[in-house]
């Protein structure tokens, strides 16, 4: 009898333990978890709406810094709107926009939150570094927008007046450009994370990324022109980093690579 309780003792010694052994969870929980961390999402972004709609003239003051740079004497600056409600949606859609903007570390950390129960330690540890890197390169992307690409795509559209011929731009129209191009580029910028988290995965390699950077310079120029006004300033303007975001996440693949293969040598020298 105690030969056979040691017997017992020692395969449950030798069987590895499955992290997530028992954490399995019917269906009905899963939609249950789900709805919870969406309705907390919702709040989260109707609070943030609130507020930001309260600051909407703060927002727009600073949306507005690229438009008033093409101008040498801002008081020449003016922007218009032809329907009596125009503005009071434009500040909606402002409150909107900042309520995504300030509100995306948290959703993005209620996504973790409901993703990483179904996840092995060690790749919720691997999973931490890209919610940090996301909102990083969003803002990196934004930045581009508001410094560079828009100052500059806006002068090129001034650079057309004549003296007959003036630009009189609908504020509507001029901070759905702004904001779509924030957005466009915050979301384009993530390129690095996604082929790095695809690196994780084993789903691509240095090797693919090398033999598709071809296909890839094709695929960003076709993103460029759709998702920036047709003028080549912005198309440029966003193609060129995204090209070198593509190098930069081959420099990455080939980072994760390498540490993966450190780590099998060393596991077949503990072995060996």
């Amino acid at each position: 009898m105690a030969d056979t309780q040691a017997k017992i003792e020692d395969k449950s010694q030798a069987e590895p333990v499955d992290e997530l052994a028992g954490s399995e969870a019917p269906l009905l929980e899963h939609l249950i978890e789900l709805r919870k961390r969406l309705i907390h999402c919702a709040i989260a972004i109707v609070v943030l709406l609130i507020v930001c709609f309260l600051f909407a003239g703060q927002i727009f003051d600073i949306l507005l810094n690229p438009y008033r740079s093409i101008y040498p004497n801002p008081g020449d600056m003016e922007l218009i709107y032809t329907a009596p409600q125009e503005f009071f949606f434009t500040q909606l859609n402002l409150a909107f926009f900042g309520s995504i903007f300030l509100g995306f570390p948290y959703l993005a950390t209620q996504i973790y939150g409901f993703v990483a129960p179904g996840l092995y330690k060690h790749e919720r540890k691997a999973l931490v570094p890209y919610l940090v890197a996301t909102p990083v390169f969003f803002v990196a992307g934004a930045a581009m927008v508001y410094f560079v690409v828009l100052p500059m795509a806006l002068g090129f559209f001034a650079g057309m007046q004549t003296d007959e011929i003036k630009l009189l731009a609908k504020v509507s129209e001029y901070l759905s450009l702004a904001m779509t191009l924030i957005l466009a580029f915050g979301i384009c910028f993530q390129l690095p994370v996604v082929l790095t988290l695809l690196a994780q995965i084993d789903l691509v390699s240095v090797d693919q990324l090398k033999k598709g950077r071809r296909y890839a310079i094709v695929g960003i120029l076709i993103v460029a022109a759709f998702i920036t006004p047709p003028d080549p300033i912005s198309q440029i303007g966003l193609a060129i980093p995204m090209y070198l975001l593509y190098e930069l996440s081959i420099l990455s693949v080939r980072m994760i690579e390498r540490r993966r293969k450190a780590a099998l040598a060393a596991q077949e020298n503990e072995t060996a």
